[in-house]
């Protein structure tokens, strides 16, 4: 029987290139999970029974609920459609609420633990505790924050919205991994090679002697994994692998209602760090969302953005101290060829190393070197979309919003710099005394630390009031302006305070007044420009 070829496309579960999109989101989740198991072993000192125990099976558990759930919804609405090219949105770690409730809220209770009184195991307990209530505060904050949330992105151009994402997605991902690219050439090249001939030269490559396609993904892992063993960079050592092996065993996610209830008044002590990044959260998902609409798949708002805070709840719950996100990237995986499959697939897989402790063992075979091209497309796909999807005549404010990310990876990179120099340790601390060091290479540090708190916020208002002003709207540009002048003036924007080795965002009334009078003048003249404004003539 010949099929109907007048029937409606209809969305299929799983396709090929979902192979491709399973490889780019499970090395990006995979990153995320090995930067945990380091950090809460390393710096916090958990011991492994909490970390393969708690902390991975709660983040299965909240994995498996966030990418079947987009995977379904995708499916769902290409029913509904009758489209079978929608991609699934992805989901998975959030980055900087990682390193936020580690270093800014686990860290300290860790310390205070210790130093009075309590034993390292005890002192863990209590960091993990406090985190789990700093990720519990994050979910309630985005969950609260689905329903209205649309509203911003009604009247935020999108310009604004795109160039948000195309600072990280430049910086944070795609100059990242270009450096790792090559720092290791011998390994980084060809799979980099292989990913821009598979999805900009539209070369296909088979299995020699055979029609047979090999996925652009798949094969930039295998000889990515196999040049990183040929040439040294990965090689076998017996003790690594029997630490990578050791923690393999069954780990079931249970519920730790208790431990959160007792740390409940983490939720007030350590509102300055959990209220910023719940935000940050909440309107990172929001422009992910955007940046999908823009490649032509459009979500409903609310229940993608509820869903992605029961996600962070179900972590909290459930033992894992760190929230989830819908995922910057959704418009490579869409042109890389991914639909649903991969998302759902992600899920799944990565969830089963969560429980069975054998992330380790993974990341010892598969070195990241071999699929890191995969993301340093997806980086760039995402900032030539911030161009190609907007009105020409915007170009302008998409580099405005580039310009906040730029310095927000400058200030990582100076401060990584210094720690590397011996500074940032209580015999050595960070403190205002190294600004005239930059200086006097004509290097103004301060407005990279400035910029790099609130960074998404100021992308974001920078972009929007470039875009009105272009527009010749002056008075909603001043708007943008007062509406800066009051995130200053709280301290949700620019406003940073030394520690012993970074710079951190500084809530309270006043604590930006500087910069909250310097966007309080601007608006003034952005106001008088509107004022002033001649009519053109008809």
């Amino acid at each position: 029987m010949v099929p109907n070829s007048s029937l409606p496309p209809q969305p299929r579960w799983f396709v090929r290139r979902d192979i491709d999109g399973f490889f780019g989101l499970a090395l990006d989740n995979l990153i995320q999970i090995l930067v945990i198991v380091a950090l809460t072993q390393g710096v916090l000192q958990f011991p492994p029974a909490l970390v393969y125990g708690r902390i991975l099976p709660g983040i299965a558990l909240s994995l498996v609920v966030g990418n079947l759930y987009y995977g379904w919804l995708a499916h769902r609405q290409g029913q509904q459609q009758q489209r079978d090219d929608l991609t699934a949105l992805p989901y998975g770690i959030n980055t900087v609420s990682l390193f936020a409730y580690v270093f800014l809220v686990m860290l300290p209770v860790r310390l205070n633990a210790l130093n009075g009184g309590a034993s390292p195991d005890q002192a863990a307990e209590l960091a993990w505790a406090a985190g789990l209530v700093a990720c519990l505060g994050s979910g309630l904050i985005e969950v609260g924050g689905a329903w209205v949330a649309d509203r911003l992105r009604q009247f935020t151009p999108r310009a604004a919205l795109l160039s948000t994402l195309s600072g990280i997605a430049l910086t944070f991902i795609a100059i990242g991994f270009l450096l790792r690219t090559y720092a290791h050439p011998l390994v980084g090249l060809v799979p980099l090679g292989v990913i821009l001939l598979t999805y900009y030269g539209q070369v296909t490559f088979l299995i020699p002697g055979t029609r047979i396609e090999i996925p652009g993904g798949l094969l930039a892992v295998i000889l990515g994994t196999g040049l990183a063993w040929a040439t040294g960079l990965s090689h076998w050592d017996s003790t690594q692998f029997a630490l990578a092996t050791e923690p393999m065993r069954l780990y079931l996610p249970r519920p730790w209602l208790g431990s959160l209830w007792e740390q409940r008044s983490t939720l007030v002590n350590y509102l300055s760090v959990i209220v910023p990044m719940g935000l940050f959260n909440l309107v990172g998902s929001l422009q992910n969302l955007e940046s999908a609409t823009a490649a032509g798949d459009d979500y409903p708002a609310a229940p993608c953005l509820a869903v992605n805070g029961i996600g962070t709840l179900a972590a909290a719950c459930f033992g894992s101290c760190f929230p989830t996100t819908i995922y910057i990237g959704h418009p490579g995986w869409k042109a890389m060829g991914a639909r649903i499959g991969y998302s759902m697939l992600n899920g799944v897989i990565m969830g089963l190393f969560c429980l069975t402790g054998t992330i380790g063992l993974l990341a010892f075979f598969v070195p990241i070197d071999s699929g890191m091209a995969i993301v340093l497309w997806i980086g760039i796909v995402i900032v030539a979309q911030s161009f190609t999807a907007v009105p020409e005549r915007h170009a302008p404010a998409v580099v405005m919003g580039l310009l906040p990310g730029i310095a927000g990876w400058g200030a990582l990179i100076a401060k990584n710099a210094l720690r590397s120099a011996g500074l940032g340790t209580p015999a050595a601390p960070f403190s205002p005394d190294l600004v005239p060091l930059f200086e006097l290479s004509d290097t103004y540090i301060t407005g990279a630390f400035a910029l790099e708190q609130g960074l998404i916020f100021s992308a974001m208002i920078l972009a929007t009031m470039t875009v009105h002003i272009i527009d010749r709207q002056f008075g909603k540009a001043a708007l943008w302006s007062v509406g800066a002048a009051a995130l200053s003036w709280v301290g949700l924007l620019h406003s940073y305070q030394w520690t012993i080795a970074d710079t951190v965002i500084n809530l309270g009334w006043g604590t930006g007044a500087a910069w909250a009078a310097g966007y309080g003048l601007l608006a003034l003249l952005l106001f008088y420009a509107q004022w002033q404004q001649i009519p053109p003539e008809s």
